[in-house]
Parts: structure tokens; sequence; C-alpha cells
């Protein structure tokens, strides 16, 4: 490649960055009166998927990325039932769906394909598509500050993440995991002890 074209390059892949940036910032700024609640320097980058917005409430500083569905099932006035603490990344193609609480404390990292969900599909009637029988087992799920949750792991309603606990690629997390701790599996399994807390 001569000079020339790599110069060229790197100009239109600057200014395609430059609009992609520009192009989710103006759609924060348009949508994020929406909410609950949105803070400051946040940006949710499109395409999106956003349904119940009234019941988000969105921190300072936190990153949304693209194709990620945030979802609040059931009345759109309710309580809030999404909470993102500030500073907190969410790489993109990420699902939050709450019908009663989803918490991420500060400066979570969520990488992409992560799920977390307070609830799962009714299966009961044998007779009926699990599409038509409605959400059950709803239990709040809570993630603590600082934590990391790799690539497309899943997150069962119930479940408490501790501060700081890193949880490996792929993992589905049915029970809860202590502050620190590192876990992966499916079902994931907490490894060793708890690292100390740093100042």
């Amino acid at each position: 490649m001569t000079p020339l074209r790599r110069a060229a390059s790197q100009r239109f892949l600057g200014g395609y960055r430059l609009w992609v940036r520009a192009r989710s910032k103006a759609f924060s700024v348009l949508a994020g009166p929406g909410f609950g609640a949105f803070g400051r320097r946040t940006v949710v980058q499109t395409p999106v998927r956003i349904e119940g917005e009234r019941r988000m409430r969105l921190g300072s500083d936190v990153f949304i990325g693209a194709d990620s569905w945030l979802h609040v099932v059931g009345d759109p006035d309710g309580p809030v039932a999404i909470e993102v603490g500030d500073g907190t990344s969410i790489v993109g193609h990420c699902v939050l769906s709450a019908a009663q609480s989803v918490r991420l404390g500060e400066r979570v990292l969520l990488a992409r394909g992560v799920y977390i969900s307070d609830h799962s599909h009714e299966r009961g009637d044998a007779g009926r598509a699990v599409l038509d029988q409605g959400v059950g087992d709803v239990a709040p799920v809570a993630i603590g500050d600082g934590a990391w949750l790799g690539e497309n792991v899943v997150v069962c309603p119930g479940v408490t993440i501790g501060a700081r606990a890193v949880v490996g690629a792929n993992s589905v997390v049915t029970s809860d995991v202590p502050d620190g701790a590192v876990a992966v599996g499916a079902p994931a399994r907490v490894l060793g002890a708890a690292a100390p807390a740093t100042r």
C-alpha cells in the first residue's frame, strides 16, 4: 500500500470514529431525559433496544455499547428496576432484563454478550408454548462495585456477584459469588480464596 493510500485510509477511519462518537452523543443527549435518571457524560451507543426507560437509572460516566438491550418487564411507571452505577462500562451486545431489580454497582465491566436477568420464563404448562406463559422465578440481581464479567456470561435470577469479583467467559452464574472471588464454568464455581481489597 502506498503512503498516500494509507494516509487517506487513516483519515477516513478517523472521520468514521468521530461520526460514531457524535451520533452516540447526540442520541444520548436526546434520549437521556426519558430515563428515570441519566448521568452526566453517559453515552448509549446506537443501535440499541430500550424498553421501560422510565424505570432505569444510569449513573454518570456510564458507557453502553452498541447492539445492547435494556428491558424492563411490567408497569412502565413502577419503581426503578434497572440501575447502573457511575463509571460502569457495558462493552456491547449485552442484555439487562428486569421485572423487579437488576443493579450494577460502580465501575463494573461487562464484556460482549453478557446476559443478566432477574426472571425466567414460566414453563409449568406442557400444553402451551413457553412464550405464552409469562415470566416467573423473579428474584433481584446485584453486581458489586468493580466486578468484571467476561464474554458471554449469563447471570441468573437471585444472584449476587460481589465487589471486584471476576466471572470467566461463557460462565453461567446460578449462585452467589463472594467479593473479590474468581468464578468459572457452567454452572459457575468459585475458584480459590477471595482477593484482598486494595485502597
